[in-house]
């Protein structure tokens, strides 16, 4: 028999969170027998999809503007109608030439509405299909809060039409889809609740540093790792510090760090190892993404957690929010962050009792147990 054939379309247009963790759960598949196809439709970001991995790479688009509602291209510019049509041909033929028996979409219809372009006609031609393929959308625990009227609804009417199920990677007794969505009982009984999408358990570190702040994807990073660096001129000395810029860090922010730092910090742009190296840190210093998060529940390392809230973005908040509630997690707003506040935040993590993850009771098994939903689905 035949392995079952999964089409996983996955588009990130800033940070690199969306493709980690849709990597990740590829990866899962794939460890399970499944065949799969990654299809990706932002930059390129080395390392994802995972090695191994069957994969159909768009012309890549990313967001315009803070707010997400426009695209462009790679060199920044505005993408026309005709770039559009080569996109969604392409996505359409990737589609008929993988014959999947699964097709997954990473947000959408909850999210990634700016790519309804070539979504809609890829959701035409799976019920043109025979046998039509499984459809499932695939969803962080957190959702961004919609404000506009009317959005909720057009995303409840797309699941009940057309997808047999939505995939929250979450677990639900730390945070619910209704939660962040709050038509969520018009679709519960096509909800199916993962757990977070985390990594393994990291490997020994081969150094080890008491601070790391780090950017993620580096996008809108820079005033996080100015202000880490900065606060590390005013703690102690022996203290050892990491700063990891990311891929997507302007060369010039970097190049601008890199003079201003003091020698007890290291600047780098990517380390591979960085789960091991938040398994040896005491304090952690990022953004609280969801992939960020879900390293950093695989150790005791104490975070401090600044949620990114331009464009209006709310999920970082709600996250980090709960985390701060439970007393996983220092918090420290954007609006406050300086030097200042990053030193005093680092002395209050540094004074908190010690955070044991085997003390944590928070599903981490993500990705094994969405191949466990999907396998049972087909069966």
């Amino acid at each position: 028999m035949s392995a079952p054939r999964v089409f996983f379309y996955v588009q990130h247009l800033l940070g690199i969170g969306h493709i980690a963790r849709a990597s990740r759960i590829a990866n899962a598949l794939k460890n399970d027998g499944f065949d799969v196809t990654v299809v990706t439709g932002g930059l390129p970001v080395a390392g994802f999809p995972a090695a191994g991995l069957k994969t159909v790479a768009l012309p890549p688009v990313v967001a315009s503007n803070a707010g997400f509602s426009g695209l462009a291209d790679e060199r920044g510019v505005a993408v026309d109608q005709n770039f559009l049509d080569r996109r969604r041909d392409l996505l359409l033929q990737a589609f008929h030439d993988a014959r999947p028996d699964v097709v997954i979409t990473e947000a959408f219809p909850f999210g990634r509405r700016q790519m309804r372009f070539e979504l809609l006609p890829l959701i035409e031609a799976i019920e043109a299909s025979t046998p039509r393929p499984k459809l499932l959308s695939s969803v962080r625990d957190i959702l961004q809060e919609n404000r506009k009227a009317g959005r909720d609804a057009e995303t409840v009417g797309l699941v009940q039409t057309y997808f047999n199920g939505v995939l929250v990677h979450g677990d639900p007794d730390f945070v619910r889809l209704e939660d962040t969505f709050p038509l969520t009982a018009d679709i519960a009984h096509k909800v199916f609740y993962t757990g977070i999408v985390a990594p393994p358990a990291p490997e020994p570190a081969p150094e080890t540093f008491d601070i790391i702040a780090s950017a993620g994807g580096g996008a809108v990073g820079a005033e996080l790792l100015n202000a880490a660096g900065e606060a590390a001129k005013m703690l102690p000395a022996e203290l050892r510090w990491l700063l990891i810029g990311g891929p997507n860090l302007p060369e010039t922010d970097f190049a601008t760090l890199s003079q201003s730092i003091p020698s007890n910090v290291t600047l780098v742009r990517f380390r591979k190892d960085f789960a091991s190296l938040l398994g040896a840190a005491r304090i952690s210093i990022s953004q609280a993404g969801y992939n960020t998060v879900g390293d950093l529940l695989r150790t005791d390392c104490r975070p401090i957690l600044i949620p990114f809230v331009a464009g209006g973005e709310t999920e970082q908040t709600v996250r980090a929010q709960r985390l701060a509630k439970l007393g996983l997690a220092e918090l420290l707003l954007e609006k406050r962050l300086t030097a200042e506040h990053v030193a005093a935040a680092v002395c209050a993590a540094l004074a908190a009792p010690k955070r044991i993850v085997a003390d944590l009771d928070i599903d981490l098994e993500g990705a094994s147990r969405t191949a466990e939903i999907i396998r049972v689905m087909l069966a």
